[in-house]
């Protein structure tokens, strides 16, 4: 697409009105996903944290420094041609979610996993009336069909683009209720990217510190912290 070139070729980066939102002009051309499509997104807070990385871009493009370019380009050009199958896919955490299987020993982390993720599967039942449970192991064992639909109505309510930053949010923690969590504020989200660390945690206690290990951790928690970023800037005017 026009703005996707190696050089830059603009001077300004601006926001835009549209029918369907907000866009960004380069030098008043508007800029198009790779598929093509006018990139439109539904708030000018998100538009004005896109236009920002466009502005900040010097001599060459750099797409790995554009986070917010590349979520709403996910958003248009893969989430919102596929949206039910995207709805399933994240709903279907909730039959396995992270929360849900636990540890048999030793007594330590077992404590510790039920003072961590037990309160936010109350949570979630007390929030959206859908009540997971815990089970010891890794053999699955399905969930409450009629909680699991409440849980998929929550995420079939979202647009696109807040589904896009739903994703990391729930394939990146291993947890639907952690996801639906960040959405609602349910407590700050580094404490619930920490929370879906629980087993990780445990195991540098153990053995050690990694580097290899933290630094993918890290990569990870970085992009935990823009998916809550982007889903909030779309609720945001």
């Amino acid at each position: 697409m026009s703005g996707w070139a190696a050089k830059r070729f603009w001077e300004t980066a601006e926001v835009t009105e549209t029918a369907r939102g907000f866009g960004i002009a380069l030098d008043g051309r508007p800029v198009r996903t790779p598929a093509k499509r006018l990139l439109e997104v539904p708030t000018r807070a998100f538009a004005e944290c896109i236009a920002t990385e466009w502005d900040a871009q010097e001599k060459t493009i750099d797409p790995l420094s554009m986070p917010f370019t590349r979520t709403a380009n996910a958003a248009l050009d893969k989430v919102a041609i596929q949206q039910e199958a995207v709805v399933d896919m994240l709903a279907d955490y909730g039959d396995s979610d992270l929360l849900c299987y636990r540890a048999e020993g030793p007594d330590a982390l077992v404590w510790r996993q039920s003072e961590q993720w037990d309160p936010m599967l109350d949570w979630a039942a007390e929030t959206f009336d859908a009540r997971l449970m815990p089970r010891t192991g890794v053999m699955h064992a399905p969930q409450d069909p009629d909680a699991l639909a409440r849980l998929r109505a929550q995420v079939r309510a979202m647009n696109a683009f807040e589904l896009a930053a739903f994703h990391d949010l729930v394939s990146l923690s291993g947890s639907l209720i952690l996801g639906l969590a960040a959405t609602r504020d349910a407590a700050p989200v580094e404490t619930l990217w920490e929370t879906s660390r629980l087993d990780e945690i445990w195991q540098t206690e153990q053995w050690g510190h990694d580097d290899e290990a933290a630094r993918m951790a890290e990569v990870k928690r970085q992009a935990f912290l823009h998916a809550k970023r982007v889903f909030d800037l779309c609720r945001t005017g």
